[in-house]
């Protein structure tokens, strides 16, 4: 049967769009590349290897300098604190991510304050008075260093815009010349280095992290702490002989399907069902929430996990749904020293992982994961502000139509055993996440007396009338309202980014089983171990050609691929790791070659990867070569 001209119009459509997509997906893999090859670039104008540590404070604003950054004694703080001892390469560019150049306009709206007359000149003497006495004050000669290069006319006066362009224009030159180097020196072009933020490496000096402005950090009595191991920096090496993990060949995501659940045999099942949600930090670290399960006996259990679709206003992207998701299952034991890894959930339905087995009665652990390869920061910039408050015809302030539906889907995602009403544990979670602080039970009764609740718990309706009491405390001013939604992982523009609602489901053949939330923060080591015990459990491995100490563990999971590099040598060791024979490919580290330290008698985690676009196939081939 011939297809009709509408059929025909669909499919053009969708080609078109598979087209944009993908095109789209390309360009902003090239962006990053050549993100981290002008931090390179920079870096090594300054140090003579990636591999060295910046060491000062004097090294940091130097190095910022050339890659054509101008940091104020506020910004170096910023970054360099008290604590600080050395910042690496992967440091380095997170900072650059943050601290955006200066742009032209910005220039001259700084010189416009001071022009008060809008002359487009400035005198001489105010130029040396306003820079030797304001902000980070520069002393005379400093002064004099810049004015040497001003074009001041023969009335000491200086034309600004004139400046701004010798500025910006040596600063293209410093960073062009910086690239060329590294370009022609084909040595300098291998010296990349990727950084794990899991962990800490022992026995080298690391900046001690930082805690997050919008939670407070807790250490979690019930998972006991495991020695952490993660890459740092020697000051220099040689790439010595290489080992090639076999070429993983994967086909488009239409052949990922695999059978998880059998309805029928399972409509007896009891279930239990908890949300959750993965929150990107500014730094980049990825917190969530972390579960504790009981069984009171013996039972055959289903466990999936998979993204929460929660309904979105029309014409926005659901950006979270491709993130990769996984639970790691641990077993409590008696003495708390240790968690016992029993599996993780490595079986894939469309967007669903899953893990079904026997578990004995007792207490678990639930630690969800993901790699980070899509949950990351966005170089996308949001133009605009959407409007949250409004005042009605009477006067009266009043949420906006988009801003009511992103705080109801910030209600279903934080409503965690999805009752429709949010217990004081469940808004406890939300507060911590957003203003670092708990509600305690006076506050809760205050709350009570104010807003809508059912069974002493909120409303949706109460919810959305406490977001307006606060935009009413601040007679309009939206900022802490935003303050929640950045923390929620939202963008200017009412899109969650940076964030990635899910829902955990747990079946029992014999029993009803019990989860619960227990904590919101980062999976910290016990998800580090877990994640390489079960790589080097299940993965293929590999020892590294003339490194018999060495062994590099690949595994595949569904969609994604992780490698865990084992030393089981006396000595720290630094390895190698060239992705440029992959197709398709999008890792964790966002760099295609890099290096990785890993501590004597150890493991960690190399790197995660998935497919840039689901819809082709993807080639996975890594080299790994031992630096000596």
């Amino acid at each position: 049967m011939a297809s009709s001209p509408r059929n025909n119009a669909s499919l053009s459509v969708q080609k078109a769009t598979q087209a944009e997509y993908s095109q789209g997906k390309k360009s902003q893999h090239t962006e990053e590349a050549n993100f981290y090859m002008n931090c390179r670039a920079a870096y090594l104008t300054v140090l003579k290897s990636s591999l060295e540590n910046i060491r000062s404070r004097e090294q940091l604003s130097l190095v910022l300098q050339q890659a054509g950054r101008n940091p104020s004694q506020k910004t170096i703080n910023k970054y360099w604190t008290s604590q600080t001892t050395a910042l690496n390469f992967d440091d380095f560019c997170a900072i650059l991510k943050q601290e955006k150049p200066v742009t032209k306009t910005e220039l001259l709206e700084a010189f416009g304050k001071i022009d008060t007359d809008k002359t487009g000149y400035i005198l001489h003497d105010e130029l040396y008075k306003i820079l030797t006495t304001r902000g980070d004050k520069m002393t005379w000669d400093e002064v004099n260093a810049i004015t040497k290069q001003a074009d001041f006319n023969c009335s000491g006066k200086l034309d600004y815009s004139k400046f701004c362009e010798l500025y910006l224009t040596t600063r293209e030159q410093s960073c062009r010349t910086a690239r060329e180097r590294l370009e022609v020196d084909s040595r300098l072009r291998q010296q990349q280095f990727g950084n794990q933020p899991e962990t800490s490496s022992e026995g080298i000096p690391l900046p001690v992290p930082k805690p997050s402005p919008r939670i407070s950090k807790k250490t979690d009595p019930k998972l006991p702490k495991a020695d952490s191991r993660a890459p740092s920096r020697p000051s220099s090496a040689q790439s010595g002989r290489a080992s090639t993990c076999p070429a993983v060949s994967v086909g488009s995501s239409s052949n990922r399907s695999t059978k998880l659940i059998e309805p029928d045999t399972m409509k007896e099942w009891q279930c239990a069902q908890s949300k959750g949600c993965f929150y990107l930090e500014e730094d980049g670290e990825i917190i969530s929430h972390k579960y504790r399960v009981h069984f009171p006996q013996r039972s055959s259990v289903c466990v999936t996990i998979k993204p929460l679709n929660v309904p979105q206003v029309e014409g926005r992207s659901c950006h979270w749904l491709s993130v990769d998701t996984a639970l790691f299952i641990l077993k409590e034991n008696e003495t708390q020293e240790n968690l016992q890894l029993v599996s993780f959930t490595e079986v894939q339905n469309k967007e669903m992982f899953g893990w079904k087995g026997e578990l004995g009665s007792g207490n678990y652990w639930l630690l969800p994961f993901t790699t980070g390869c899509r949950l990351r920061k966005g170089r996308t910039q949001v133009t605009g502000e959407a409007k949250l408050v409004y005042k009605d015809e009477d006067g009266e302030l009043a949420l906006t139509k988009d801003f009511r539906a992103t705080l109801l889907d910030i209600f279903e995602t934080i409503d965690l055993d999805g009752n429709g009403l949010l217990s004081l544990e469940e808004y406890n979670f939300f507060e911590l996440r957003t203003s670092g602080e708990k509600c305690d039970e006076e506050a809760w009764a205050v709350c009570k007396e104010n807003f809508e609740m059912k069974k002493n718990e909120l409303t949706r309706q109460g919810f959305l009338d406490l977001n307006l009491m606060e935009a009413m405390d601040r007679e309009g001013d939206p900022s802490d309202l935003w303050v929640t939604l950045l923390s929620l992982g939202y963008n200017k523009a009412l899109e969650m980014t940076e964030a990635c609602p899910f829902v955990i489901d747990i079946y029992a053949e014999r029993c009803k089983p019990r989860i619960k939330a227990m904590y919101l923060e980062a999976g910290g080591s016990q998800l580090s171990r877990a994640v390489c015990r079960a790589v080097v459990n299940k993965g293929e491995p590999k020892v590294l050609d003339g490194s018999e100490n060495i062994v590099v563990h690949t595994y595949k999971s569904g969609r994604r691929i992780t490698s865990v590099i084992e030393n089981k040598s006396e000595n720290k060791v630094i390895i190698h790791v060239n992705n440029e024979q992959s197709k398709n490919c999008l890792n964790n580290r966002g760099l295609t070659v890099f290096a990785v330290e890993v501590a004597p008698k150890s493991m960690m985690v190399c790197q995660h990867v998935v497919p840039l676009n689901e819809q082709e196939e993807w080639i996975y081939s890594c080299v790994h070569s031992l630096v000596r």
